[in-house]
């Protein structure tokens, strides 16, 4: 049988919807949820006679986007018309940018298993005006909400740098993560704040012979999941097309194809447009962009510590594990509340479990984040302190931070309200120890003949220990308590 070999090779187009107050080229709200067709005028509704104005602050989130993916910024962009007819683009053209980007040749980091970290090309990033949708759920016709229509509209392009599906998800994760701590996007998927089109084909190897697949783009992506699974799926659809063939296919253009869900397959739905094929030309009723060194300057001002750079700093910082420090990170806020935590003299492993053992959770079922919850950093510090200082144990301590939450109360008056304060006391728990091995002669045998049964009974006998205690004994004391009396 012939030795075949294949290379997955993925680009990734994302489009983001940009947090600003008002669209792209006219005054209309951004307002999710709204009754459909109420967010629209004039412009936006591609009326006869209507002139764009250019959202100001739009161009500066896109710059501040480039900037983060170490893009070049031009001095010089110009805005372009691209032409195509769908019923949720009203004026029958997109206004784009095309030959000139805000921002180009840019780079970013992500995690490629394994502990590796691997570079990904940033072709382009630039501004276009998004278009409205089509509805499809109400009998045998459909329907078009364009108050989506000219929202501003974020467009990344990467290299096709990736080689797998679990490479493709970990890129558009850093993204969503990017994009939220930069403040420029909510991001919130669900809400069509962030969409993928994963451009895929393989490089194929049989006999020493080379042979390409022709490009698919997935369309319309919003979620992970979706994203993973459509890059799986091509994969194995175009390498059995491969064998099916024998290896002869056709190139072509390349073609696009949607998700089915359901059936987890996708689905071709039309030959890809080439550039040529939208007819590009210069936008006639708006002005180019010009980028000075000192609006350059302010916008540079806003750049923040990118969640990256401030994993891999928690590792080595604070010696947390990649996976808390990542977990950490997540969330901008959440990041800043932590390193408040520890400012304020909590340590950092043991705030870190606070947080995501319990902060975290609570914030989710409530719907807000760790530093909405209600509770002081210096509280959160004090109880930190509390468990380094074996005042507390680990368990009791997630006890204390609900009723914190609950009640406003400080740490240590609720560690004594709920009689959850450790007992340390060398002379009062090695009475405690004493009562215990004295009503268990058979277990102080069994660690003391040092047999298989030793480890079993050491175990025992500290369990009767704690639970005489009511849990409130300081495990550390017991153990060395335990280690004088047994040998």
């Amino acid at each position: 049988m012939a030795e075949l070999q294949y290379k997955v090779i993925v680009g990734l187009e994302i489009h983001v919807h940009l947090c600003t107050g008002t669209k792209m080229f006219c005054g209309c709200g951004l307002e999710y949820g709204s009754q459909p067709n109420s967010r629209v005028c004039p412009v936006c509704l591609g009326m006869p006679g209507v002139l764009p104005v250019m959202n100001k602050r739009a161009v500066e989130f896109a710059v501040l986007a480039g900037l983060a993916l170490n893009c070049k910024i031009a001095n010089f962009t110009k805005w372009d018309r691209k032409n195509y007819y769908y019923p949720d683009l009203p004026k029958n053209y997109q206004i784009s940018q095309y030959d000139l980007p805000l921002g180009s040749s840019g780079r970013i980091e992500i995690a490629a298993g394994e502990g590796r970290a691997k570079m990904v090309r940033i072709t382009r990033v630039h501004l276009e005006e998004d278009a409205g949708k089509n509805l499809h759920a109400t009998g045998n016709f459909s329907q078009v909400d364009l108050n989506r229509a000219g929202t501003p509209l974020l467009e990344i392009v990467t290299e096709p740098d990736m080689n797998s599906a679990a490479e493709v998800r970990a890129l558009a994760e850093e993204l969503r993560r990017m994009v939220r701590y930069l403040g420029i996007s909510q991001a919130d998927m669900q809400k069509g704040h962030m969409r993928f089109e994963p451009n895929v084909n393989l490089i194929i190897t049989r006999d020493g012979e080379e042979y390409r697949t022709p490009i698919v783009e997935v369309k319309n992506l919003n979620s992970f999941r979706a994203l993973e699974r459509s890059v799986e799926y091509e994969v194995d659809r175009q390498l059995d097309e491969f064998l099916e063939t024998g290896g002869v296919m056709e190139m072509g253009n390349k073609s696009t194809r949607g998700w089915d869900g359901d059936k987890e397959v996708t689905v071709l739905q039309r030959e890809k447009e080439e550039a040529h094929d939208y007819r590009y030309f210069p936008e006639p009723d708006l002005v180019p962009v010009e980028m000075n060194d000192e609006w350059l300057g302010e916008i540079r001002l806003r750049l923040c510590e990118l969640p990256s750079a401030k994993q891999g700093r928690y590792v080595k910082e604070y010696g947390l594990s990649g996976y808390d420090a990542g977990v950490l990170t997540a969330e901008r806020a959440t990041a800043e509340f932590f390193e408040e935590v520890v400012k304020a003299g909590g340590e950092a492993k043991r705030v870190c479990n606070l947080l995501t053992q319990r902060g975290l959770k609570l914030a989710n079922e409530k719907g807000c984040s760790v530093a909405e919850l209600g509770v002081e950093t210096g509280a959160i510090a004090e109880l930190a302190k509390m468990i380094e200082g074996g005042d507390v144990s680990a368990t009791a301590s997630m006890t204390i931070f609900e009723e914190m939450i609950k009640t406003s109360k400080g740490p240590g008056v609720l560690a004594e309200e709920l009689e959850l304060v450790q007992k340390s006391d060398a002379g009062e728990l090695e009475r405690v120890v004493d009562e215990v091995l004295a009503a268990n002669g058979q277990a102080v045998e069994d660690v003391k003949s040092g047999g298989k049964k030793s480890k079993k009974a050491r175990g025992f006998l500290f369990g009767q220990v704690m639970q005489k205690s009511k849990g409130r004994a300081n495990p550390k004391v017991v153990a060395e308590i335990l280690d004088k009396k047994l040998g």
